[in-house]
């Protein structure tokens, strides 16, 4: 009985101890706060804006509500032992044992969200898929990712809307520009930035020989706060043009897609999947502002670099993933080693377990 409560009392100051390291003060105060937004006069009166509001406030209610009533489980389990101890009820004690069982797999299942703290982790994601050399075979594996992330927003519940894709000559994609809405979308695909790089035998060549194809991915935290990235509208060159399509009924006939530059970055993008220009160019705008915005943290995280003496790759360049479907079937993380032999599952969405390696091991890093 006495190791029973040693272990109620472990598990509780475990607890404690992540509720401070999540600042979950902090997202009370601001659920109060939000709350109190969403009864302000004219709240919906901008569609757009409220349902940012609501999404946040989702997000960090159901936050607070996880992890505090996580802490009065463990609470209620340990005063359930005391009290079993005092009366000498072994069957109670027995019912709390498998009440702290329980509370340990939620907790473990929880912990990752540590990672999840960051200024950006709760925002919406902008997702980009760019096809590496290698002709058909890389432009097929980048419409292999495009799908997995697609499928994998679906499994979670999230929105995923295509901004921009580019198709190749063949087969495939040459490249493609997502954004996903949900709850922590960013925090969850940060992971995947990076290149990514597939094994197997091509289905473009009679051969059938074994190719490699390489794809890389880039994830930016979408821009949601007013004034947050501030754009001259001196620095931009904005061209439009036809929209690329299959051909016959499906060619533009008006010229409704966009393509803005940022003349002091010389960063470019275009939007060509909405039916409108202005839809295009508000498309477009927001994806700059995010390429803006990741491009800032890049300059911070080699600020922080400089100052530690230490070297960091931020550009986002390196290899993150190998997926092997011959000789044999694997998929192997390069940072973390989390591997698994089931391909077809991963390249269906189920990417989870390889983002929740990754979240473990960046906090494992930070505890160093």
């Amino acid at each position: 009985m006495n190791e029973l409560q040693a272990r109620a009392r472990e598990l509780s100051d475990r607890i404690s101890d992540l509720l401070v390291r999540l600042d979950l003060a902090r997202d009370e105060a601001r659920v109060a706060e939000l709350e109190q937004q969403t009864l302000e006069p004219g709240f919906w009166d901008d569609a757009a804006a409220a349902r940012k509001v609501m999404q946040e406030l989702a997000a960090r209610r159901e936050r607070v509500e996880t992890w505090r009533g996580l802490e009065r489980r463990a609470r209620d389990a340990a005063e359930l032992i005391e009290l079993a101890l005092a009366e000498g009820d072994e069957a109670t004690a027995a019912d709390a044992a498998k009440e702290l069982d329980a509370i340990e797999q939620e907790l473990g299942r929880l912990e990752f969200q540590l990672q999840l703290s960051g200024p950006y982790d709760m925002r919406n994601a902008i997702l980009a898929v760019h096809a590496g050399a290698g002709g058909t075979d890389s432009q097929d594996w980048a419409e292999m990712l495009l799908r997995m992330y697609l499928r994998w927003a679906e499994r979670k519940g999230f929105e995923a809307e295509i901004l921009d894709l580019t198709e190749g000559e063949e087969a495939g994609i040459k490249s493609a520009t997502i954004e996903v809405r949900g709850p922590y979308a960013y925090g969850y695909l940060k992971s995947e930035r990076g290149v990514h790089r597939l094994v197997r035998l091509s289905p473009f060549n009679s051969a059938a020989t074994r190719q490699t194809s390489f794809a890389k991915v880039e994830v930016m935290p979408e821009v949601d706060e007013v004034g947050e990235i501030e754009i001259n509208p001196d620095d931009l060159r904005i061209d439009v043009f036809r929209s690329s399509g299959a051909g016959g009924q499906n060619v533009q006939k008006n010229s409704t897609a966009v393509r803005i530059t940022h003349i002091p970055t010389g960063i470019v993008v275009t939007c060509q999947n909405e039916r409108s220009q202005a839809q295009n160019k508000e498309s477009a705008m927001k994806v700059l502002e995010a390429r803006l915005l990741e491009l800032e943290l890049n300059r911070q995280e080699e600020e922080k670099a400089r100052l530690k003496g230490e070297h960091v790759d931020v550009s986002f360049g390196s290899q993150v993933r190998n997926y092997v479907l011959h000789p044999y079937k694997l998929v192997k993380d390069l940072r973390t080693g989390y591997e698994t032999s089931d391909t077809t599952a991963v390249l269906d969405g189920e990417i989870d377990p390889f983002i929740e390696a990754y979240l473990r091991a960046q906090v494992g890093q930070e505890e160093a």
